[in-house]
C-alpha cells in the first residue's frame, strides 16, 4: 500500500491511456484519512495535509500517472424561470442547510428527503441528473 499525504499535480498531462483512476465518492475528497483502491488494484492510503481535487495525480509509477476521480451522483436539479425565481429557490434551499452547487441558470441540491419534501410544497419542475456534484464549500460566520 502507497501511503499519499498530498497531490503530485492538480491534473495530468500523460494521455488517458497512461493514466491509472481511482475513484471515489465525493464524500471522501472531505476526508482528511481514507484508503481506497486504483482500476489497476493497486493500494492507497492517504493522511492528507489539504483536500484533493478531481483528476489529482497522487502517484506517479512506471510512466503512469494515477489520478483520483470524483463519482457522478443523483441530485435535484432546479432550473430557474427568472431572477426572482432564482432568488427565492436559493433562499429556500439555503435555509436546508443543504450542500448546493449554484450554476448560472439552475441550481443543484444534494439528494435528501427535505429537499423532495421542499421542491414538492413549492410545486418547482425539477429533474434528478446524475453529476459530478460540486457543492459551495460553506464557511459559517466569515
Amino acid at each position: 500500500m502507497h501511503l499519499i499525504q498530498r497531490m503530485i499535480a492538480p491534473a495530468s498531462e500523460l494521455p488517458e491511456s497512461s493514466q491509472v483512476v481511482l475513484s471515489a465518492e465525493r464524500r471522501q475528497f472531505l476526508k482528511r484519512r481514507w484508503r481506497g483502491i486504483a482500476n489497476d488494484g493497486t493500494e492507497f492510503g492517504f493522511d492528507l495535509e489539504s483536500r484533493l481535487v478531481d483528476g489529482a495525480v497522487i502517484f506517479q509509477q512506471d510512466g503512469k500517472d494515477y489520478i483520483v476521480r470524483q463519482l457522478p451522483e443523483m441530485v435535484y436539479e432546479v432550473v430557474f424561470e427568472s431572477p426572482a425565481h432564482a432568488a427565492m429557490v436559493a433562499w429556500r434551499v439555503g435555509n436546508l442547510h443543504l450542500p448546493a452547487q449554484i450554476l448560472e441558470d439552475r441550481i443543484h441540491v444534494l439528494y435528501d428527503e427535505a429537499m423532495s419534501h421542499l421542491i414538492g410544497y413549492e410545486g418547482w419542475a425539477y429533474s434528478e441528473p446524475e453529476v459530478l456534484f460540486q457543492p459551495l464549500k460553506a464557511v459559517a460566520h466569515a
